[in-house]
């Protein structure tokens, strides 16, 4: 990690590196904000899942990564953002999602018209470190 101001940048190889201007995360006080992941393999950089399910999985587990990277898990999320590109995947992925979150935090969930490199899902967390 690296620090800037109070704020340290998270930066892990087990999860896709920033494809834009901005950190896979951001450490602030005793919570961690996460950068939107999307289902890309780390180890290639390549979107490798094909169904919802698939890809939701992948997201979680990049997340779980960076979450780690940061000194925290998955089980201290307190809020997740999910965009959905087709609200009709929805029960799929909340299959895939409450298998990861079991803490249940807060989510707001959405449809969007596009995600990048036209994949079907993508979430950002808040974490408590």
């Amino acid at each position: 990690m690296k620090e800037v101001l109070n704020m340290k940048i998270v930066a892990t190889t087990n999860a896709p590196g920033a494809i834009g201007p901005y950190s896979q995360a951001i450490v602030t006080g005793n919570m961690v904000f996460t950068s939107g992941q999307i289902p890309i393999n780390p180890a290639t950089g390549n979107v490798e899942a094909v169904t919802i399910e698939e890809q939701t999985r992948q997201v979680c587990e990049n997340l779980k990564a960076v979450l780690e990277a940061a000194g925290t898990s998955i089980e201290k999320a307190v809020k997740t953002t999910c965009f959905l590109a087709d609200i009709n995947d929805f029960a799929a992925f909340n299959s895939v999602y409450a298998e990861y979150f079991t803490g249940k935090p807060a989510r707001s969930c959405v449809a969007v018209k596009d995600l990048p490199k036209a994949v079907k899902c993508e979430v950002e967390v808040i974490a408590e470190i």
